[in-house]
């Protein structure tokens, strides 16, 4: 089993930076810590940066359910000492100096390690300044940012009850998928226990045609159940090769989906093109990317309509903010990735971009357990479909050390079990 989501080991005390040297009296960092905890069921890394202020700290989420170990020890060993003596306030050098301390830079473990530095960094000044997040990225441009829930079901008749019952409680957005019978299909939860189970135990199988033929005729008539009252989406997940694909975008343009995710992987994003050719729904796509520069050929060719961020992955918020800032540019709308597997410190971060950038589109939100909002005080919580900002300074999110020992992580391979797909050939898919 991993460790409880005790702090890292004591670090070495390293010099200041030159160039701040002269500043002694300043804001200094004096320790850089992790912690682990899963209370929402999947792991959390969660990085606090203290100061020589008293009471004085920042939070960051470098969350990757399938990574955890790695993605802390390289904050632990490497990033966080070297911080130690450092200015906090100076985010983007610092930033830059651990970006390429590695040498051998980039990748998604690399990139969430710094991530959960970086966002901390960025509540320490909120919070140094007095001000929420959003505040210090230009103020807000709009009341509440507009979010999106799940639901989930095999007919289309009990998905578009499911549909109705959430826009009753206030939502706009829902994203829905169909349960395939015989087939592991994603987003789906099986009601029959013994189906459960046998997930649990070992790898699902995924049937891509079984998929094309079923699917796209329930999202049709999900539509005509409910009505264009809602906005519907619909995540394909990676598992289609281009061709299907094209195929899947012809079948679903009577469903009038706000837009389809994910119908192909990023290393088939050269087949964008022909994929907006394929039909006139709306393309998201990004969770899975750990280079903002991976969006660039798709932001200038306006091949996507959606930038699904993920503040993680992408190395915080100095690169993703200049990200969202380019889809502006570009006319793409942001769609930031927030499933459960996202702490509420990573929400919160989420929402800071929402509420102060033009291309905001919609937010995905996690429903937070109560043990989870335990832990961290203050966990954004949608209400009547939507996000709302805070007054409290930074990230406006805080995290109890006690509560979270409370939920320690599972043995590292544990969470990896969701992901270990088989096509109906026996071959390794993606998930």
């Amino acid at each position: 089993m991993s460790p409880s989501p005790a702090s890292a080991p004591p670090q070495p005390v390293l010099a200041p930076a030159p160039w701040s040297a002269t500043a002694a009296d300043g804001v200094r960092v004096t320790a850089v810590r992790t912690f682990t905890c899963a209370p929402q069921g999947c792991p959390y890394v969660i990085v606090r940066v203290e100061t020589n202020q008293p009471g004085l700290y920042g939070l960051g989420c470098a969350s990757d359910p399938q990574r955890t170990t790695a993605i802390r020890a390289v904050v632990d060993d490497y990033l966080g000492p070297m911080l130690l003596g450092r200015d906090p306030g100076d985010i983007e050098d610092l930033h830059r100096l651990l970006l390429n301390s590695g040498y051998w830079r980039g990748g998604s473990i690399a990139h969430n390690a710094l991530a959960g530095i970086d966002v901390a960094l960025w509540d320490l000044k909120g919070k140094t300044a007095g001000l929420p997040l959003y505040s210090l990225l230009g103020g807000q441009v709009r009341d509440a940012a507009d979010a999106y829930t799940h639901v989930d079901g095999q007919e289309a008749g009990e998905i578009a009850d499911r549909v109705l019952a959430a826009t009753e409680e206030g939502w706009r957005h829902v994203r829905v998928q169909v349960a395939v019978p015989g087939t592991d299909t994603y987003g789906t939860a099986p009601g029959d226990p013994v189906e459960a189970r046998r997930r649990e135990l070992r790898a699902g199988t995924w049937d891509s045609l079984s998929y094309l033929r079923q699917v796209p005729p329930v999202l049709r008539d999900i539509r005509e159940r409910v009505g264009t009252g809602v906005e519907l989406l619909h995540d394909a997940h990676e598992r289609l090769t281009p061709s299907q694909a094209r195929e899947l975008v012809r079948a679903v343009e009577d469903a009038q989906l706000f837009f389809l995710e994910d119908a192909l992987a990023p290393e088939d994003a050269a087949h964008f093109a022909q994929l907006r050719a394929a039909g006139t729904v709306p393309l998201a796509v990004g969770e899975l990317y750990s280079e903002p520069q991976a969006y660039l050929p798709l932001l200038t060719d306006r091949l996507i309509d959606f930038a699904r961020i993920r503040i993680p992955t992408l190395g915080g918020l100095t690169p993703t903010r200049k990200l969202v800032a380019a889809c502006e540019l570009f006319g793409v709308r942001t769609a930031p990735h927030g499933p459960g597997d996202v702490s509420p410190v990573g929400m919160a971060a989420n929402l800071a971009l929402d509420l102060s950038s033009p291309a905001f589109g919609v937010q995905e939100a996690a429903t937070f357990a109560e043990a989870t909002r335990e832990v961290f005080p203050g966990t954004p919580v949608p209400r009547s479909g939507a996000l709302y900002g805070w007054s409290a300074p930074g990230l406006g999110v805080d995290f109890d050390e006690k509560a979270a020992a409370r939920h320690p992580v599972t043995a590292p391979l544990q969470h990896d079990r969701w992901a270990l797909l088989r096509a109906t050939d026996g071959s390794a898919h993606r998930p």
